[in-house]
């Protein structure tokens, strides 16, 4: 698994976080994000930017971007945060249906989703931080049992 590609809604707030504990988690890996209705060319949203710095992550280079068909194709994993992302990039790209994955798809205590925090209060944003440092924790275990 080399190439692993992170989806949300606009790519502001849940998949440049995931894209970063990624990288940080799993340096020779190809590590990208993207969203389903991306506010291109944004920056992260200032509020998971300033959550992800405290817990050691720079999100100040990324730049959101929409989802495309060869992201889908080239990665390995596709991992989204809510089972509608899931359903919505199969349906776009059928032939990448058995590697998109949900990144809370193996919680301590089953499935769970990673909600928007967008324009939400900024105890939405630290939840949804945690739920993706879990889910992201799981997935970089599972990982690399078969790297």
């Amino acid at each position: 698994m080399k190439n692993i590609l992170t989806v949300c809604v606009g790519n502001i707030c849940r998949s440049p976080v995931a894209e970063a504990l990624l990288k940080e988690q799993l340096p020779g890996c190809n590590i990208w994000s993207a969203g389903l209705h991306a506010v291109v060319g944004h920056g992260a949203e200032a509020t998971a930017q300033e959550i992800a710095k405290r817990n050691g992550l720079d999100l100040s280079a990324h730049r959101a971007q929409q989802v495309a068909g060869w992201m889908c194709n080239q990665a390995d994993l596709v991992l989204v945060m809510e089972a509608s992302h899931q359903q919505e990039l199969e349906k776009r790209y059928p032939t990448a249906r058995g590697k998109i994955r949900r990144l809370g798809e193996y919680g301590p205590q089953g499935m769970f989703e990673i909600a928007d925090p967008y324009r939400q209060p900024r105890a939405a944003f630290e939840a949804a931080h945690a739920a993706i440092a879990l889910g992201v924790g799981e997935w970089v275990r599972r990982i690399k049992l078969v790297s």
